[in-house]
């Protein structure tokens, strides 16, 4: 359905003295398909590039190069009104915080409603009808029509993003962190929520998320993020002991579990800067696996089953935190 092909994006900033500016590398050779009806969760740490690369998917950010490319179409090759059209209609998103991302001035009916007359989609008795459809697609009250975003709780109002990011019936819809300003009483609640219109709208996903173990239970593929690459892509049942890149399984070995005890795998040193990348690896300042070869070049992607990783000296599948962890000098 979307498929990303070497694509990059690199901001300017003006970080480096009054009349320079330096490149920040956003994202970097990024390769990603997203097939109909699956789920794709992707992780990293913050300033990974995971709202960049959500933004890329829905055509609000153009890439510096590489190609973009809907139903086989070269999104950034279109007219912008054809590219609107297409996105616009095809694509949906939620974003991250839906206090900010809905319109305080405006009552959730013209909230939902701009959408299909945007794009003009049916008579004003249709639109009207979709409205009320989507209140009750996504579990809130009639009432909740003339409200306005601020009279709703935080839950609510992500439902409200929810029903607009679903208003023109797409056949993808991204989420950029949909519940990280929500309290943590809700969050379940809107993660079931998108699951349950997944599967009854048949609804392709990209779920952003820092919550590492949600997107594993989400997704049925775990992209890993670092320092704006895309440096694995798993299988969610997978992940974490047969994931093959060192920094996938360091990222999961730092998320808690209810069941079984964890034994982080340690990082030495911070993330490097976005405007200097290191040399070869990006991780590799950080890797107790690195060396010259690591510095020398970035790794190509390599395969294993339904494994797509970059690096140069692989885990095994199947090591365990604790053998990891004992590998380090």
């Amino acid at each position: 359905m979307l498929e990303l092909d070497d694509v990059h994006v690199v901001h300017k900033a003006r970080s480096g003295g009054l009349f320079t500016r330096d490149r920040v590398y956003a994202l970097t050779g990024a390769d990603l398909t997203v097939a109909a009806g699956e789920t794709v969760g992707i992780v990293g740490e913050s300033g990974c590039g995971k709202s960049t690369l959500a933004k890329v998917l829905v055509g609000l950010q153009r890439p510096t190069s590489g190609t973009v490319t809907y139903r086989g179409k070269d999104l950034w090759s279109l007219k912008e009104s054809e590219r609107r059209a297409l996105i616009g209609s095809s694509v949906g998103m939620v974003f991250q915080d839906p206090s900010t991302a809905l319109n305080r001035r405006l009552p959730v009916r013209q909230v939902l409603r701009d959408p299909l007359n945007v794009h003009r989609r049916g008579t004003p008795a249709q639109r009207d009808a979709r409205v009320r459809e989507l209140i009750d697609l996504v579990g809130l009250p009639s009432s909740a029509a003339e409200a306005l975003p601020g009279q709703l709780s935080g839950g609510q109002r992500q439902r409200v993003a929810v029903a607009r990011a679903l208003a023109l019936e797409p056949e993808l819809v991204v989420a950029d962190e949909p519940t990280s300003a929500l309290d943590v009483s809700v969050r379940a609640q809107i993660l079931n929520l998108l699951l349950d219109l997944k599967e009854r709208l048949g609804l392709a996903l990209v779920f952003v998320s820092h919550d590492i173990q949600t997107v594993r239970r989400m997704s049925d593929r775990v992209v890993t993020m670092y320092l704006g690459r895309i440096v694995e892509q798993t299988p969610a049942h997978a992940v974490p002991h047969n994931a093959r890149h060192p920094y996938t399984r360091a990222l999961f070995s730092a998320t808690p579990g209810l069941i079984s005890p964890i034994n982080p795998i340690p990082l030495v040193g911070a993330v490097p800067s976005a405007t200097r990348p290191p040399s070869g690896c990006p991780f590799r300042t950080r890797c107790w696996r690195a060396d010259d070869a690591c510095a020398a070049e970035m790794p190509a992607a390599r395969t294993d089953d339904d494994h797509l990783f970059h690096c140069h000296h692989p885990v095994a599948a199947g090591a365990t935190d604790l053998e990891l962890i004992q590998e380090r000098p």
